[in-house]
């Protein structure tokens, strides 16, 4: 005599209780979606799973339309493609940075917000006229809309367009917002002045860090501060929790030679990662293209005592993901698709207009042990060939179980 059993009907606290073991998003995914039952006992967002290896979010193919609301996405872990609908983040408008999940996008406007690609849930920053910077906004005063004060007093003006496309390099988060219980800072490195500036969540303005303007290379939020680096290597520790900002100074001897810092957080360590470039040229089609293409990583820790950069020749089973993103880390062994002693890298720096240029994106894998760099699987000539508005992002999924519920959006695997 058989008994079935109807496990929709499993007491709530036993459900839950199991989704809290599951440690692989796809997994609670589907867990979550076995009924409504299982999703009503299992929260949407949870905190209980580790971080995902990033994906990677590439641009529009040239077969679709520039308006086109659909996006692609390649994941390294399971080497498949997933397909968003994310109008937010079409050509009109540009990223400045990706930080726990969340693009942060500007416009042709002061307007500067921040959403999660899978959920599509959005919160705004202070806008780009709240900077102490930015004298004057006037939408009607066409193509001189910003005024702005330089930092040795001169007033210049800038369109709508200037400072979409030039005024943040990048932001970055202390943490997710994605929680919304909690309180996050956002970091802004401005490109033209090198300034640093902050805000936090709920505020209505930009407060600049005094005193940290040449620490412009990257940034990083490691041990409950923001830690700035120069051109030489220098470090601005910022402390922005408080009324106003704690600024502290580490100073290292200069890091001579290479074109680029990263700053990573790996554990307790901070990183220093170093990248060098080559000018190149290529004639393809009696079209001269001049691009830079990256040669090689040199990988450093801080050690305090001293201060001093100490070189690393091995990260083991690490993996380093840099670009626009958040600098991040991975212990490799823990997922499919990735390989420690490596250096995921994407395009941060070609200076083209975003209305399109040739040539390609330098982005690759790096391999510390013997210096070679390969090509992205899901990135190779054959199948993009030329740059394309905007160049591809690294970005950790998040809340990926929203998927499964009937007003989200879904994801299309490809």
């Amino acid at each position: 005599m058989s008994t079935t059993v109807d496990w929709s009907e499993l007491p709530p606290e036993l459900i839950e209780s199991i989704g809290k073991k599951l440690k692989v998003h796809k997994d609670y995914v589907r867990f979550r979606a076995v009924c409504s039952n299982w999703r009503r006992s299992n929260p949407k967002s949870p905190k209980h799973l580790p971080s995902q290896l990033p994906w990677l979010m590439l641009p529009q193919s040239s077969n679709h339309n520039r308006q086109s609301h659909l996006r692609s996405f390649f994941s390294l872990s399971d080497d498949k493609f997933h397909r968003l609908s994310l109008p937010e983040a079409s050509n009109i408008r540009r990223r400045c940075g990706s930080s726990h999940g969340w693009l942060v996008i500007l416009e042709e406007s002061p307007s500067v917000f921040l959403i999660n690609p899978l959920t599509r849930v959005k919160h705004h920053l202070p806008p780009l006229s709240s900077f102490p910077n930015v004298v004057n906004f006037d939408f009607y005063d066409v193509g001189r809309e910003y005024t702005l004060r330089s930092s040795d007093g001169d007033v210049y003006n800038c369109n709508l367009k200037e400072m979409r496309d030039s005024f943040i390099k990048k932001v970055v988060f202390s943490s997710s917002p994605s929680d919304e219980g909690s309180d996050y800072f956002a970091l802004a490195i401005l490109n033209q002045t090198g300034d640093l500036a902050y805000c936090k969540k709920g505020d209505t303005l930009w407060r600049f860090i005094d005193n940290a303007q040449s620490y412009c290379e990257d940034v990083v939020y490691h041990k409950g501060c923001f830690y700035a680096v120069s051109k030489y290597g220098t470090i601005a520790v910022c402390d922005v929790s408080g009324p106003l900002p704690d600024v502290s100074f580490i100073s290292t001897p200069p890091q001579v030679g290479g074109d680029m810092q990263y700053l990573v957080s790996l554990g307790e360590e901070l990183l220093l990662v170093t990248r060098y470039l080559e000018l190149g040229f290529d004639v393809d089609q009696r079209q001269l293209d001049i691009f830079y293409k990256t040669t090689e990583f040199r990988v450093c820790k801080l050690v305090l005592d001293g201060p001093l950069w100490e070189i690393v020749s091995k990260l083991d089973e690490w993996a380093l993901f840099v670009g626009e993103n958040s600098s991040m880390a991975f212990r490799a062994s823990d997922f499919q698709g990735c390989k420690g002693n490596r250096i995921y890298f994407t395009d941060d720096y070609s200076e083209w207009n975003y209305d399109g240029a040739n040539g390609d994106h330098d982005l690759g894998v790096y391999d510390l042990q013997d210096g070679s760099v390969v090509a992205l699987p899901c990135y190779t000539r054959k199948f993009y060939n030329g740059r394309r508005w905007p160049p591809p992002i690294w970005i950790t999924p998040t809340a990926i179980c929203l998927a499964f519920d009937d007003s989200d959006a879904c994801i299309e695997e490809l």
